[in-house]
């Protein structure tokens, strides 16, 4: 078995405020599945699904202890185009186009809940 991630979840204070985020800046698509509030969230195509996920409210606050849902890497080929997206949507930069030799260019930042997400345009192998 290969042990592959295949879900993710973001924890959110403001689910419509997430939702025009990652939309705006991934172009991922939302769907409204099980209990109110709860979102499946496609970040692929039907030929190229990537992986699924799900938005829903954070179910703690986030003060101190409080859950930060999401912490990933998404693959984009323009990180600049990405940085521009975050920071017009409310997002907040907090590495900003970090070279990581052999691996690619990084920009990592807090979503408009404070969630970390980075953006990376990998080397090409």
């Amino acid at each position: 078995m290969a042990n592959n991630v295949v879900h993710f979840a973001i924890h959110a204070d403001d689910i419509a405020r997430a939702q025009r985020f990652y939309e705006a800046v991934f172009g991922w698509r939302f769907e409204a599945w099980g209990p109110p509030g709860f979102f499946r969230i496609h970040t692929g195509t039907p030929d190229d699904p990537g992986i699924e996920g799900a938005l829903h409210e954070r179910l703690e606050p986030l003060h101190g202890t409080g859950m930060r849902g999401f912490e990933c890497t998404v693959s984009v080929d323009d990180v600049a185009e990405v940085r521009e997206r975050v920071l017009a949507n409310g997002g907040t930069i907090v590495y900003d186009e970090v070279e990581i030799p052999t691996v690619g260019t990084l920009v990592q930042f807090l979503d408009t809940e404070g969630n970390v997400c980075g953006a990376m345009k990998y080397v090409s192998s």
